[in-house]
């Protein structure tokens, strides 16, 4: 059973029982904040493995909650799953923006919950440290030393801009990038670029993968990710 402790925070207490009960069943160590303020004193005084982010707080909302928290030497590094209702778009862009890792969209499944916490924590925890290691997944072997790409072992012609792509998505299966993400993966924060443009590259890269194309997943709205699992 899972022993990580999770910080939830939403201002609806049913919702926050919803969370609560159904990660307690799956062994997490549930604390729970109402509000912002309430959010950021726990986040600070206890070291957690998640937070849970409801975007619409009182007070100080969620994307401020997040920003302060990814300001913050002590709490940067501990993941921020978002909860937003629909047709939230900016939000989540902006929130994914801030360093936030996922997001989950209301009226949620429990077991959707359960599974996003999940991958979330799995992801965390693998994530790599060395930039330089070779990527494997998928049939791809993905080299940033060699700056080579092959899938099931052809080697497949890249431009600089593709496979900063491609390598920026693979190295983190399953996590949604904005496009101004991707950008700052590829070019740098200063580097002026429209959506069109991103968009452009991905279309590019999926042609060169042929039928591997389709790991690289559009997220309605949002962005783009390597696609977890086959």
């Amino acid at each position: 059973m899972a022993k990580e402790k999770v910080l939830v925070v939403d201002d609806e207490e049913d919702i926050l029982e919803l969370v609560r009960y159904n990660l307690n069943m799956d062994g997490y160590k549930i604390t729970c904040a109402l509000n912002g303020e309430d959010a950021l004193k726990k986040a600070r005084s206890e070291i957690y493995d998640l937070i849970i982010l409801d975007l619409m707080l009182p007070g100080i909302d969620g994307l401020e909650v997040t920003r302060k928290l990814k300001d913050d030497q002590k709490t940067r590094s501990v993941p921020v799953v978002m909860l937003t209702a629909k047709g939230e778009e900016s939000d989540v862009v902006a929130g994914l923006e801030l360093g936030a890792d996922d997001y989950i969209t209301k009226p949620f499944s429990p077991r959707i919950l359960t599974a996003r916490v999940r991958a979330v924590l799995r992801r965390k925890s693998t994530e790599p440290e060395d930039d330089t290691a070779v990527i494997r997944i998928h049939g791809f072997e993905i080299d940033p030393g060699k700056r080579s790409v092959t899938v099931d072992g052809q080697l497949v012609g890249l431009t600089y801009t593709e496979f900063q792509v491609l390598w920026s998505l693979a190295r983190r299966p399953g996590w949604v990038f904005t496009r101004t993400q991707i950008v700052d993966a590829v070019r740098g924060d200063d580097y002026p670029v429209t959506d069109r443009s991103v968009d452009v590259q991905i279309v590019g890269l999926r042609k060169k993968l042929g039928t591997h194309g389709e790991f690289i997943e559009t997220v309605r709205g949002v962005g783009y990710r390597f696609r977890e699992k086959e």
